[in-house]
């Protein structure tokens, strides 16, 4: 096949197309050369996660409210404590926030000789929203409720398998938590990733997983997977058919996932309580109340001394979790 040079409109395109680039550019300096440096919102993990949606869905408002540039920045790798070092390590000056999720708190007892303490060396802002899983089955398991895969857990220990994205995940934790509650012995499997894991669920390789809402919601529709329960205090509107895991006999495994925001340790409490304040407010409107609904995501809000106690709360629970399953990180 003979190349050909681009025709003249194809020219003028390229030609626009750098204009606006350089037009761009130009305007993002502008917006902080000689003014207000942007507000960064960090996020420790890969874009179109639940917590890079939050940053994104939060961040144009918060820019519109403040009056300032926010930039959404991804500093993923080490199960999240890349990110939050960098957190941790800015200056408490407005500049730079955390959006994380629980796998905070988890990093805390999973990774003892990190050079920092997620709980400690974080000023929380505010939570955002609730996250719930599911638990799942493939349907050539056979088994159609959470009492079933316990009771065929109890009757083979070992035998069953379950999936996880890798070592102290939610999805990880989360089993073991079950594990635990109902007393019985699953095989754990674990993924590099969300994508293969699911994988392997979707072609009968692996026996059981959770996994978020949204995740695992068209499978469960599409009747590829089969929803045994959710591990939280009550249904969701996505899935109103499936029990909790208390309802369904397997044990009283509320394993809600919560996202929020935070600051470096030391930011001034008059802007922390502005920050909480105008986040709250964004969290109240119907459009963010949507978006975050098509993930799976409930919004919530509260003060960041309400958010501070759940925090510290959780992390003493998944430190209790992880040693007495002598859980290590990979």
């Amino acid at each position: 096949m003979t190349n050909h040079p681009p025709t003249a409109p194809w020219r003028t395109r390229r030609r626009l197309l750098a204009a606006l680039l350089l037009a761009g550019a130009g305007l993002a300096q502008a917006q902080t050369a000689g003014g207000e440096a942007p507000l960064r919102l960090i996020v420790p993990f890969t874009p179109g996660t639940g917590i890079d949606l939050i940053a994104r869905t939060v961040g144009p408002k918060l820019a519109e409210r403040l009056k300032r540039p926010v930039v959404v920045e991804n500093r993923v790798g080490a199960s999240g404590n890349i990110g939050t070092e960098a957190v941790v390590r800015a200056a408490p000056d407005g500049n730079t926030l955390l959006v994380s999720v629980n796998t905070l708190v988890m990093n805390r007892s999973l990774y003892p000789q990190l050079a920092f303490d997620p709980v400690r060396d974080l000023t929380p802002v505010g939570l955002t929203s609730w996250g719930q899983l599911i638990l799942v089955t493939h349907p050539k398991s056979g088994i159609t409720t959470a009492a079933g895969l316990v009771a065929a857990a109890k009757q083979a220990p070992g035998r069953l398998n379950y999936a996880s994205p890798g070592v102290g995940t939610p999805h990880h934790l989360s089993m073991e938590l079950f594990k635990s509650t109902a007393g019985v012995f699953l095989t754990h499997i674990p993924y590099r990733g969300t994508g293969p894991a699911v994988t392997d669920m979707l072609g009968g390789q692996v026996d059981a997983m959770f996994l978020p809402i949204h995740v695992a919601l068209p499978q469960v529709r599409a009747g590829k997977l089969v929803a045994l329960g959710i591990g939280s205090d009550k249904r969701h509107p996505l899935l109103p058919d499936v029990p909790t895991l208390a309802e369904a006999r397997a044990g009283n495994v509320n394993v809600d996932m919560w996202y929020g925001i935070f600051a470096p340790k030391g930011m001034p409490a008059a802007q922390v309580a502005t920050l909480n304040r105008e986040i709250n407010e964004i969290l109240a409107s119907d459009d963010v109340k949507k978006a975050f609904s098509g993930q799976g995501m409930d919004p919530s809000s509260g003060t960041p001394e309400a958010f501070g106690q759940l925090v510290q709360k959780d992390a003493e629970r998944w430190a209790a979790l992880i040693k007495a399953r002598n859980i290590k990180a990979e």
